[in-house]
C-alpha cells in the first residue's frame, strides 16, 4: 500500500508494487515511479525482453535486483556477468549497458536515478534497436 503523509515524504510497499506490474508488455519494460523530483527519481520496473546496448545522457542509475536473474554488462560486453536478487548494479550517465539474457522471471528492479531520468532519456547504440517509446511504458498508479 502506498500512502503519502505530505509531498515531501512517502511509504511504499515495494513487493506489492512489483506484483502489480503486468505479466506481459509490448515494450521492453514497464515502470512505476515512486518519487519524481528533479534531483532524483525512484522507480520499480519489470523487464520483459533482453535489453540491447544503450545509455542515458542525463542520469546515473542504481539498479537493485528485487527478483529474477539475468546477465548484464556495463561499458564493455566483455564485462558481462550474472546478477541475482539482492545485488546492486551502478553506472554513471553515458555508460553503455545491456541486459543480454533473462534467466529467471519475473525480472524486477528498484531503480534510483540521479538526477531524475526522463523516460525519453535513452540512446540506443544501434538506432534500429528501438526508440524511447518502444523501450518503456508507464504503469498506472503513479
Amino acid at each position: 500500500m502506498q500512502k503519502f503523509t505530505s509531498p515531501a515524504m512517502g511509504r511504499f510497499d515495494i513487493n506489492d508494487i512489483a506484483a502489480s506490474l503486468p505479466a506481459t508488455a509490448t515494450t521492453l519494460l514497464v515502470d512505476r515511479y515512486l518519487t519524481d523530483k528533479p534531483s532524483a527519481s525512484t522507480r520499480v520496473f519489470r523487464v520483459y525482453t533482453p535489453t540491447p546496448p544503450h545509455y542515458h545522457v542525463n542520469s546515473d542509475e542504481y539498479l537493485f535486483v528485487l527478483s529474477g536473474r539475468g546477465t548484464f554488462w556495463m561499458q564493455d560486453p566483455e564485462s558481462v556477468a550474472e546478477f541475482k536478487p539482492g545485488q546492486l548494479l551502478f553506472f554513471e550517465r553515458g555508460t553503455v549497458h545491456a541486459l543480454p539474457e533473462i534467466l529467471e522471471e519475473p525480472l524486477v528492479f528498484l531503480s534510483i536515478d540521479a538526477p531524475r531520468r526522463d523516460p525519453k532519456d535513452i540512446v540506443f547504440v544501434d538506432p534500429n534497436d528501438g526508440t524511447p517509446e518502444s523501450f518503456i511504458q508507464q504503469s498506472p498508479g503513479r
